[in-house]
């Protein structure tokens, strides 16, 4: 695969990233949070593609899950948290430990699993594609939540419910 596939590729790859990132970005992250995220992201990005080229042709022989179904659901309770944090009157923040980064990493990344499986395929080598999925996540990841953070900022609670609900959205079209 040339570079600029590759790179292509990781956009895509990332898109998920970028708009999950806007979502959570709008409940006014800390610095904190958005550092952590956008490194779990991006270390995801590299190992999920990496257990695809060398798990995916076991992995889904014995394995036949819908993962569009697993993401859709995680969506939607995602969405269901952000919703009723509106009317929590305290900080609340869904990305607080280490467990969520996990969670939100693994949900943005389990796409380029897939890729993986086609990369080994084709016989292609993994390292180098796995580098540069990482880097552009994490940079998609950083850059949705601080644009998330300036739209709060500027538009307060109701970019938090838009969030909230163009997130439900997401979740129902994943599962249908």
């Amino acid at each position: 695969m040339s570079l600029l596939t590759l790179f292509l590729v990781a956009i895509s790859l990332s898109m998920d990233a970028f708009s999950l990132s806007l979502l959570y970005g709008t409940l006014n992250v800390s610095s904190k949070m958005i550092r952590n995220t956008s490194i779990t992201v991006g270390i995801f990005h590299f190992f999920m593609p990496l257990f695809g080229f060398l798990f995916g042709d076991m992995i889904a022989f014995f394995l036949d899950f819908n993962a569009n179904l697993l993401v859709g659901i995680i969506f939607l309770i995602l969405a269901i948290q952000m919703l009723t944090s509106i009317f929590k009157k305290e900080e609340v923040s869904l990305l607080t430990g280490i467990f969520s980064y996990l969670l939100f990493g693994f949900t943005v990344s389990i796409d380029s699993f897939s890729i993986g499986i086609g990369i080994g395929s084709l016989k292609e080598a993994i390292l180098l594609p796995c580098i540069i999925f990482s880097f552009v996540s994490g940079i998609f990841t950083y850059l949705g939540l601080r644009l998330g953070k300036k739209l709060a900022q500027k538009f307060g609670t109701i970019s938090t419910v838009f969030g909230g609900l163009l997130l439900f959205g997401l979740g129902l079209h994943y599962i249908l």
